[in-house]
Protein backbone atom coordinates (compact mmCIF):
# COMPACT_ATOMS: atom_id res chain seq x y z
CA UNK A 1 0.00 0.00 0.00
CA UNK A 2 1.21 3.52 -0.77
CA UNK A 3 0.58 6.25 1.78
CA UNK A 4 1.70 9.88 1.86
CA UNK A 5 4.77 10.43 4.03
CA UNK A 6 3.59 13.91 4.99
CA UNK A 7 -0.02 14.96 5.22
CA UNK A 8 -1.25 18.50 5.54
CA UNK A 9 -4.73 19.59 6.51
CA UNK A 10 -7.18 20.39 3.69
CA UNK A 11 -6.63 23.77 2.03
CA UNK A 12 -10.06 24.54 0.59
CA UNK A 13 -12.61 25.43 -0.48
CA UNK A 14 -12.31 29.22 -0.46
CA UNK A 15 -13.35 30.85 2.80
CA UNK A 16 -12.83 27.74 4.95
CA UNK A 17 -10.01 27.57 7.46
CA UNK A 18 -8.71 24.26 8.82
CA UNK A 19 -6.90 23.36 12.01
CA UNK A 20 -6.50 20.49 14.45
CA UNK A 21 -9.07 19.72 17.15
CA UNK A 22 -8.19 20.41 20.77
CA UNK A 23 -10.09 19.70 23.98
CA UNK A 24 -11.32 23.29 24.15
CA UNK A 25 -13.50 22.41 21.13
CA UNK A 26 -15.67 19.89 22.99
CA UNK A 27 -18.72 22.14 23.40
CA UNK A 28 -18.49 23.37 19.80
CA UNK A 29 -18.35 19.75 18.62
CA UNK A 30 -21.35 18.83 20.76
CA UNK A 31 -23.30 21.68 19.12
CA UNK A 32 -22.16 20.54 15.68
CA UNK A 33 -23.16 16.94 16.47
CA UNK A 34 -26.64 18.20 17.43
CA UNK A 35 -26.92 19.91 14.03
CA UNK A 36 -25.81 16.72 12.27
CA UNK A 37 -28.29 14.71 14.30
CA UNK A 38 -31.22 17.00 13.46
CA UNK A 39 -30.63 16.39 9.75
CA UNK A 40 -29.33 12.81 9.60
CA UNK A 41 -30.54 10.89 12.67
CA UNK A 42 -32.99 12.95 14.75
CA UNK A 43 -33.72 9.97 17.02
CA UNK A 44 -30.39 10.36 18.80
CA UNK A 45 -27.45 12.70 19.31
CA UNK A 46 -23.99 12.41 20.83
CA UNK A 47 -23.74 13.44 24.47
CA UNK A 48 -20.97 15.66 25.77
CA UNK A 49 -19.57 12.68 27.67
CA UNK A 50 -19.44 10.63 24.47
CA UNK A 51 -17.71 13.38 22.49
CA UNK A 52 -15.11 13.93 25.21
CA UNK A 53 -14.58 10.19 25.55
CA UNK A 54 -13.91 9.86 21.83
CA UNK A 55 -11.31 12.63 21.89
CA UNK A 56 -9.39 11.31 24.88
CA UNK A 57 -8.86 7.64 24.08
CA UNK A 58 -5.20 6.64 24.19
CA UNK A 59 -5.23 5.66 20.51
CA UNK A 60 -6.37 9.13 19.36
CA UNK A 61 -3.63 11.64 18.57
CA UNK A 62 -5.36 14.94 17.88
CA UNK A 63 -2.19 16.45 16.42
CA UNK A 64 -2.33 14.03 13.48
CA UNK A 65 -5.73 12.28 13.58
CA UNK A 66 -8.06 15.29 13.60
CA UNK A 67 -9.26 18.06 11.30
CA UNK A 68 -11.67 20.91 12.01
CA UNK A 69 -13.13 23.43 9.57
CA UNK A 70 -14.33 26.93 10.46
CA UNK A 71 -16.15 29.61 8.49
CA UNK A 72 -16.34 33.07 10.06
CA UNK A 73 -15.48 31.57 13.44
CA UNK A 74 -18.18 28.86 13.34
CA UNK A 75 -17.21 25.18 13.35
CA UNK A 76 -18.75 23.76 10.18
CA UNK A 77 -17.07 20.35 9.88
CA UNK A 78 -14.79 17.99 11.70
CA UNK A 79 -13.05 14.69 11.16
CA UNK A 80 -11.35 12.08 13.32
CA UNK A 81 -9.43 9.25 11.70
CA UNK A 82 -9.35 6.46 14.25
CA UNK A 83 -6.87 3.59 14.10
CA UNK A 84 -8.65 0.83 16.01
CA UNK A 85 -6.34 -0.64 18.66
CA UNK A 86 -5.20 -4.26 19.10
CA UNK A 87 -6.38 -5.81 15.82
CA UNK A 88 -6.76 -9.57 15.70
CA UNK A 89 -7.88 -10.39 12.14
CA UNK A 90 -8.36 -6.97 10.46
CA UNK A 91 -6.44 -3.70 10.77
CA UNK A 92 -9.17 -1.05 10.72
CA UNK A 93 -9.12 2.72 10.33
CA UNK A 94 -12.42 4.56 10.84
CA UNK A 95 -13.43 7.91 9.36
CA UNK A 96 -15.65 9.76 11.86
CA UNK A 97 -17.11 13.26 11.50
CA UNK A 98 -19.36 15.31 9.29
CA UNK A 99 -20.26 18.61 7.66
CA UNK A 100 -22.86 21.00 9.08
CA UNK A 101 -26.04 20.65 6.97
CA UNK A 102 -26.08 24.39 6.20
CA UNK A 103 -22.61 24.09 4.65
CA UNK A 104 -23.01 20.95 2.56
CA UNK A 105 -22.67 20.89 -1.23
CA UNK A 106 -19.82 23.44 -1.06
CA UNK A 107 -16.86 21.06 -1.45
CA UNK A 108 -16.05 20.82 2.27
CA UNK A 109 -17.06 17.16 2.46
CA UNK A 110 -14.91 16.28 -0.55
CA UNK A 111 -11.87 17.94 1.04
CA UNK A 112 -12.55 16.23 4.35
CA UNK A 113 -13.00 12.78 2.81
CA UNK A 114 -9.75 13.13 0.85
CA UNK A 115 -7.97 13.92 4.13
CA UNK A 116 -9.66 10.95 5.85
CA UNK A 117 -8.54 8.55 3.14
CA UNK A 118 -4.97 9.83 3.11
CA UNK A 119 -4.65 9.72 6.91
CA UNK A 120 -6.31 6.30 6.97
CA UNK A 121 -3.76 4.98 4.48
CA UNK A 122 -1.00 6.27 6.72
CA UNK A 123 -2.46 4.46 9.71
CA UNK A 124 -2.90 1.18 7.84
CA UNK A 125 0.59 1.39 6.33
CA UNK A 126 2.06 1.92 9.80
CA UNK A 127 0.92 -1.56 10.88
CA UNK A 128 3.48 -4.34 10.58
CA UNK A 129 0.83 -7.06 10.89
CA UNK A 130 0.20 -9.41 7.96
CA UNK A 131 -3.55 -8.76 8.07
CA UNK A 132 -6.13 -7.24 5.71
CA UNK A 133 -6.54 -3.47 6.07
CA UNK A 134 -9.96 -1.80 6.03
CA UNK A 135 -10.58 1.92 5.65
CA UNK A 136 -14.15 2.34 6.95
CA UNK A 137 -16.85 5.01 6.85
CA UNK A 138 -20.38 4.75 8.26
CA UNK A 139 -23.16 7.06 7.04
CA UNK A 140 -26.88 7.54 7.50
CA UNK A 141 -28.96 7.01 4.36
CA UNK A 142 -30.68 10.33 5.08
CA UNK A 143 -27.37 12.12 4.55
CA UNK A 144 -27.75 12.09 0.77
CA UNK A 145 -24.85 14.46 0.07
CA UNK A 146 -22.49 12.36 2.17
CA UNK A 147 -23.74 9.14 0.56
CA UNK A 148 -22.79 10.50 -2.86
CA UNK A 149 -19.16 11.12 -1.90
CA UNK A 150 -17.77 7.78 -0.77
CA UNK A 151 -18.15 5.43 -3.74
CA UNK A 152 -16.80 7.84 -6.40
CA UNK A 153 -13.82 8.38 -4.09
CA UNK A 154 -13.09 4.64 -4.08
CA UNK A 155 -14.96 3.40 -1.00
CA UNK A 156 -17.60 0.82 -2.03
CA UNK A 157 -20.86 0.46 -0.11
CA UNK A 158 -20.68 -3.02 1.42
CA UNK A 159 -23.17 -3.26 4.30
CA UNK A 160 -26.59 -2.07 5.46
CA UNK A 161 -27.75 -1.64 9.06
CA UNK A 162 -31.40 -1.27 10.01
CA UNK A 163 -32.80 0.62 12.99
CA UNK A 164 -35.66 -1.35 14.52
CA UNK A 165 -38.15 -0.45 17.26
CA UNK A 166 -40.46 -2.51 19.44
CA UNK A 167 -43.69 -1.16 20.92
CA UNK A 168 -43.94 -2.28 24.54
CA UNK A 169 -47.71 -1.97 24.42
CA UNK A 170 -47.79 -5.14 22.35
CA UNK A 171 -47.77 -8.51 24.18
CA UNK A 172 -44.35 -9.70 25.31
CA UNK A 173 -43.89 -13.48 25.35
CA UNK A 174 -42.74 -15.27 28.49
CA UNK A 175 -40.00 -17.48 27.05
CA UNK A 176 -38.16 -20.18 29.01
CA UNK A 177 -34.39 -20.40 29.36
CA UNK A 178 -32.46 -23.65 28.93
CA UNK A 179 -32.05 -25.59 32.16
CA UNK A 180 -28.94 -24.75 34.13
CA UNK A 181 -28.66 -21.07 33.30
CA UNK A 182 -28.91 -18.35 35.92
CA UNK A 183 -30.61 -15.21 34.57
CA UNK A 184 -30.49 -11.79 36.21
CA UNK A 185 -29.76 -8.12 35.66
CA UNK A 186 -26.05 -7.37 35.33
CA UNK A 187 -24.06 -5.15 37.68
CA UNK A 188 -20.79 -3.27 37.13
CA UNK A 189 -19.01 -6.20 38.80
CA UNK A 190 -20.03 -8.33 35.79
CA UNK A 191 -18.38 -6.02 33.26
CA UNK A 192 -15.24 -8.09 32.61
CA UNK A 193 -17.09 -11.33 32.02
CA UNK A 194 -19.66 -9.63 29.80
CA UNK A 195 -16.72 -8.28 27.79
CA UNK A 196 -15.33 -11.81 27.47
CA UNK A 197 -18.72 -13.07 26.31
CA UNK A 198 -19.07 -10.21 23.83
CA UNK A 199 -15.65 -10.91 22.33
CA UNK A 200 -16.52 -14.60 21.98
CA UNK A 201 -20.04 -14.02 20.63
CA UNK A 202 -19.01 -11.43 18.04
CA UNK A 203 -15.95 -13.27 16.72
CA UNK A 204 -17.82 -14.29 13.55
CA UNK A 205 -19.64 -10.96 13.03
CA UNK A 206 -18.73 -8.79 10.06
CA UNK A 207 -15.93 -6.32 10.80
CA UNK A 208 -15.88 -7.09 14.52
CA UNK A 209 -12.70 -7.23 16.56
CA UNK A 210 -12.29 -7.92 20.30
CA UNK A 211 -13.11 -4.97 22.55
CA UNK A 212 -10.07 -3.60 24.34
CA UNK A 213 -9.99 -3.09 28.08
CA UNK A 214 -9.88 0.70 27.69
CA UNK A 215 -12.62 0.90 25.08
CA UNK A 216 -14.92 -1.45 26.93
CA UNK A 217 -14.39 0.23 30.31
CA UNK A 218 -15.10 3.69 28.93
CA UNK A 219 -18.26 2.49 27.15
CA UNK A 220 -19.61 0.81 30.27
CA UNK A 221 -18.82 3.88 32.38
CA UNK A 222 -21.08 6.16 30.33
CA UNK A 223 -23.93 7.65 32.42
CA UNK A 224 -26.47 6.40 29.85
CA UNK A 225 -25.79 2.72 30.69
CA UNK A 226 -28.76 1.16 32.52
CA UNK A 227 -27.60 -1.99 34.28
CA UNK A 228 -31.04 -2.56 35.78
CA UNK A 229 -32.70 -2.91 32.36
CA UNK A 230 -30.12 -5.31 30.93
CA UNK A 231 -30.12 -9.09 31.26
CA UNK A 232 -27.36 -11.68 31.42
CA UNK A 233 -27.42 -15.48 31.38
CA UNK A 234 -24.72 -17.33 33.29
CA UNK A 235 -23.47 -20.90 33.00
CA UNK A 236 -21.63 -21.19 36.28
CA UNK A 237 -19.34 -18.17 36.47
CA UNK A 238 -19.37 -17.52 32.71
CA UNK A 239 -21.69 -15.10 30.94
CA UNK A 240 -23.03 -16.93 27.89
CA UNK A 241 -25.68 -14.44 26.80
CA UNK A 242 -26.38 -10.78 27.35
CA UNK A 243 -28.59 -7.82 26.46
CA UNK A 244 -27.11 -4.42 27.30
CA UNK A 245 -29.21 -1.26 27.53
CA UNK A 246 -28.65 2.49 27.25
CA UNK A 247 -31.24 5.16 28.03
CA UNK A 248 -30.83 8.70 26.65
CA UNK A 249 -33.51 10.92 28.26
CA UNK A 250 -32.34 13.94 26.25
CA UNK A 251 -33.40 12.10 23.08
CA UNK A 252 -36.96 11.29 24.19
CA UNK A 253 -38.49 14.38 22.58
CA UNK A 254 -36.73 13.94 19.23
CA UNK A 255 -37.32 10.19 18.99
CA UNK A 256 -40.98 10.63 19.93
CA UNK A 257 -41.18 8.26 22.88
CA UNK A 258 -39.52 7.46 26.21
CA UNK A 259 -37.54 4.27 25.82
CA UNK A 260 -34.28 2.43 25.82
CA UNK A 261 -31.70 1.49 23.23
CA UNK A 262 -30.05 -1.93 23.03
CA UNK A 263 -26.46 -1.52 21.77
CA UNK A 264 -25.43 -5.17 22.16
CA UNK A 265 -27.14 -8.56 22.14
CA UNK A 266 -25.00 -11.67 22.12
CA UNK A 267 -24.94 -15.38 22.80
CA UNK A 268 -21.75 -17.42 22.77
CA UNK A 269 -21.51 -19.98 20.00
CA UNK A 270 -22.06 -23.09 22.15
CA UNK A 271 -25.36 -21.69 23.47
CA UNK A 272 -26.83 -20.53 20.16
CA UNK A 273 -29.99 -22.10 18.67
CA UNK A 274 -31.22 -23.00 22.15
CA UNK A 275 -33.64 -20.12 22.73
CA UNK A 276 -31.29 -18.00 24.84
CA UNK A 277 -31.40 -14.84 22.72
CA UNK A 278 -35.22 -14.52 22.42
CA UNK A 279 -35.64 -15.30 26.12
CA UNK A 280 -33.08 -12.61 27.03
CA UNK A 281 -34.79 -10.10 24.77
CA UNK A 282 -38.20 -10.88 26.23
CA UNK A 283 -36.83 -10.34 29.74
CA UNK A 284 -35.26 -7.01 28.73
CA UNK A 285 -38.51 -5.88 27.09
CA UNK A 286 -40.45 -6.68 30.25
CA UNK A 287 -37.92 -4.73 32.34
CA UNK A 288 -38.43 -1.70 30.09
CA UNK A 289 -42.21 -2.02 30.25
CA UNK A 290 -42.14 -2.35 34.04
CA UNK A 291 -39.99 0.80 34.23
CA UNK A 292 -42.68 2.73 32.35
CA UNK A 293 -41.04 3.01 28.94
CA UNK A 294 -43.00 2.86 25.69
CA UNK A 295 -40.53 1.47 23.12
CA UNK A 296 -37.13 -0.15 22.71
CA UNK A 297 -34.81 0.37 19.74
CA UNK A 298 -31.74 -1.38 18.35
CA UNK A 299 -29.67 -1.58 15.17
CA UNK A 300 -28.99 -4.77 13.27
CA UNK A 301 -26.60 -5.80 10.51
CA UNK A 302 -28.91 -6.96 7.73
CA UNK A 303 -26.58 -9.89 6.95
CA UNK A 304 -25.70 -10.89 10.51
CA UNK A 305 -24.63 -14.58 10.44
CA UNK A 306 -26.50 -15.43 13.65
CA UNK A 307 -29.86 -14.61 12.05
CA UNK A 308 -30.39 -11.52 14.19
CA UNK A 309 -32.70 -9.77 11.71
CA UNK A 310 -35.12 -12.71 11.79
CA UNK A 311 -34.82 -12.92 15.57
CA UNK A 312 -35.78 -9.28 16.08
CA UNK A 313 -38.60 -9.40 13.55
CA UNK A 314 -39.95 -12.47 15.31
CA UNK A 315 -39.78 -10.62 18.64
CA UNK A 316 -41.98 -7.81 17.30
CA UNK A 317 -39.36 -5.26 16.23
CA UNK A 318 -40.22 -3.31 13.08
CA UNK A 319 -37.66 -1.83 10.65
CA UNK A 320 -37.16 1.91 10.20
CA UNK A 321 -34.24 3.97 8.97
CA UNK A 322 -30.96 2.55 7.70
CA UNK A 323 -27.28 3.35 7.87
CA UNK A 324 -24.57 1.96 5.62
CA UNK A 325 -20.89 1.05 5.73
CA UNK A 326 -18.40 1.99 3.02
CA UNK A 327 -15.15 0.01 3.09
CA UNK A 328 -11.96 0.31 1.06
CA UNK A 329 -9.98 -2.91 1.45
CA UNK A 330 -6.22 -3.33 1.16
Amino acid sequence: MTAPADLALPAGPFGVSWRRINLDDVDALVELEAALAAADHPEWSETREEVLDELTHSWIHLGSDSALAEVDGQVVAYGLQIAAPDPETIVRSFAVGGVRPSHRERGIGRELLAWHRARGRQQLAASDLALPGWLMLYAEERNTSGMRLAEPAGMPLVRWFTKMTRDLGDPIPDLPFPEGLVVRAPTPDDSARIQAAKNAAFRDHWGSQPSTEEGWSSMMAQPTVRWDLGVIALDGDDVVGFVLVDVHPDDFASQGYPGGYIPLVGVTREWRRRGVAPALLAAALRAHRDAGYEKVALDVDSENPSGALGLYTGMGFTPGTRSVAFVEEF
